[in-house]
């Protein structure tokens, strides 16, 4: 019988943060070789959306996320989008409002699809008072019941571990 595992959906501010303050790409190579082990078994995937706002920078982790796209890009096509942007902000919201949101409501919707097995993962920090499109994602996933975490708790779920 086939196990179908959890997937963690990695919004650009974990890898952005891991590879500038936490886990540089040349300090803890291992961290790095691990979020590709994780994307080759399908347990951690990059949205479409997020790999393209990552390859607007110039840098290392530009460079990384290029040499191991195939472990990580997610191969799906985003549904639910409206879903997400209609009951997690607003159900009105202008142009300038939804481009605001931008990959953050493909983020969600990828997670949306099946909410038992698929988890966002991401940096920012759940701010209840803030309405419409500066809706953080936190937020959102939690009127959605989605299970939303941060980089440490990806950590600890999946039982990273240096060999030292």
């Amino acid at each position: 019988m086939l196990h179908l595992l959890d997937t963690y959906l990695l919004d650009a501010n974990v890898l952005i943060d891991a590879a500038k303050y936490y886990y540089q790409i040349d300090r803890v190579p291992e961290f790095w070789s691990w979020l590709v082990r994780m994307g080759m078994q399908g347990q951690m995937k990059v949205p479409q959306e997020i790999y393209v706002e990552i390859m607007k920078g110039n840098d290392a982790l530009k460079e990384w996320l290029e040499e191991n796209k195939d472990a990580l890009l997610l191969d799906e096509i985003p549904v639910m989008v409206d879903s997400v942007i209609e009951q997690g902000y607003a159900n009105d919201l202008n142009d300038v409002e939804i481009e605001k949101i931008g990959a953050d409501a493909f983020l969600i919707a990828y997670a949306f699809v099946d909410p038992q097995r698929r988890y966002v993962v991401t940096t920012e920090h759940s701010k209840p008072t803030k309405t419409r499109a500066d809706r953080h994602i936190p937020d959102v996933c939690a009127d959605l019941d989605i299970r939303c975490i941060n980089t440490f708790d990806l950590i600890r779920d999946l039982d990273f571990r240096t060999n030292h």
